[in-house]
């Protein structure tokens, strides 16, 4: 069982909501006449036939609830003239309420669907803006084979402050994964902050030390642009690591950010713990003297970065999900089926109940005389499977 069965079943389980959500205004209709023609005619199911034009008002079009209105009122009149009765005062009050309620309802499906058109119109924007400052990078970038993923943790949706950006630059390809606090617009303009500032840095700091402490200027001068941004609230976590061209080292600063994992072409494994913990950029708690880590990427091996989405996604029973145990000894042809059977296995593991966003970026130094992904390794997993 992997995406596909996932989508699949979460596609089964829209449908039969959306099914029940379809019915229900006509089973209110029918439960109102079973009641109305199985009691005496001083008992009334007027209760029932008024919920069916409120329950079709936030689910249904104009159109829809205007019909279901209209076959209320058509079944109560029938049924008052059925038991003659239609020209009493209570089956007269009876009408005159369900027309009231009736009219509720119609501008209820007005204000809900004024509501839906401004938020879609905001997700497009918020949307439009995520993917211009996360555009997909290429497949090769100074030499090294690159692979990107943005999960949302909501079907459809690709908002958040999940953030990854990767460069050529004089001093080697530069990257940076980050997560920025908080969801929403505000998340994607602290998200266009750091990627703007990260690649401008990169091109022009000689240290990666240097490209860390750019992000923590532009952050500070962000939070001074809106008006004094609490520094709780502003926070960034992230991974920024550099890999020279023509040379083995990878070096990372990591401020705050969940530990990147090296994974060696033999299938072993290397989680890159920092040497001495960092805080966060743009906590306000003054300069922090940054440090970068060295540790050899030997040929054949894959740079995995990502976002707390992966490291903290969560089981039925509430179990953390292990990147590195779920890859220890697992061989891949690329950076692409690497990410390909991380998101997979991600999904698995959570049932597809994600409640996070995950920014996922892999980037692979290819084996002596390899050109693109390895396409003759086969994919091991685990259990030998």
């Amino acid at each position: 069982m992997g995406k596909r069965d996932g989508q699949r079943g979460a596609a089964v389980e829209g449908a039969r909501t959306r099914r029940f959500v379809r019915a229900l205004p006509v089973l209110m209709i029918a439960a109102g006449a079973v009641v109305d023609l199985m009691t005496a005619p001083n008992v009334s199911a007027i209760p029932l036939f008024a919920a069916a034009p409120l329950i079709a008002a936030p689910f249904f079009s104009l159109a829809s609830t205007v019909r279901t209105a209209g076959a209320a009122l058509l079944v109560v009149v029938a049924i008052r003239a059925a038991h003659g009765t239609i020209g009493r005062v209570a089956p007269l009050t009876e009408l005159l309420t369900l027309v009231t309620v009736s009219a509720l309802a119609l501008v209820i499906n007005g204000v809900v669907r004024r509501g839906n058109e401004q938020l879609a119109s905001a997700r497009v924007i918020a949307e439009t803006a995520m993917r211009a400052v996360l555009p997909t990078p290429d497949a090769r970038i100074g030499g090294l084979l690159v692979a990107a993923r943005y999960e949302a943790a909501q079907a459809d949706e690709f908002v958040g402050g999940d953030l990854f950006a990767i460069v050529d630059t004089p001093f080697g390809v530069r990257l940076v994964v980050g997560d920025v606090r908080g969801k929403g617009l505000e998340a994607v303009g602290a998200v266009a902050v750091v990627i703007g500032a990260f690649r401008e840095a990169a091109e022009q700091e000689s240290s990666l030390e240097g490209v860390a402490q750019r992000l923590e200027r532009a952050l500070a001068r962000e939070g001074v642009r809106r008006g004094g941004l609490d520094s709780v609230e502003g926070f960034v976590t992230a991974v920024l690591a550099e890999i020279p061209a023509g040379s083995d080292v990878l070096r990372i600063v990591n401020r705050g950010h969940p530990e990147p994992i090296l994974l060696h072409a033999d299938g072993r494994l290397q989680v890159l713990t920092p040497g001495v913990p960092a805080l966060p950029i743009g906590m306000g708690l003054g300069v922090w003297p940054d440090r970068s880590d060295e540790w050899t990427m030997p040929a054949g091996a894959t740079l995995l970065v990502f976002t707390d989405g992966l490291s903290e996604a969560r089981d039925a029973r509430g179990a953390f999900y292990d990147p590195a145990d779920r890859l220890h000894g697992r061989i891949f042809p690329g950076p692409e089926e690497l990410l390909s059977a991380l998101t997979d296995d991600v999904r698995l593991h959570t049932g597809g109940r994600s409640t996070d966003d995950m920014a996922l970026l892999a980037v692979g130094r290819p084996a002596r005389g390899q050109k693109g992904p390895r396409k003759t390794v086969k994919i091991v997993g685990r259990d030998g499977g």
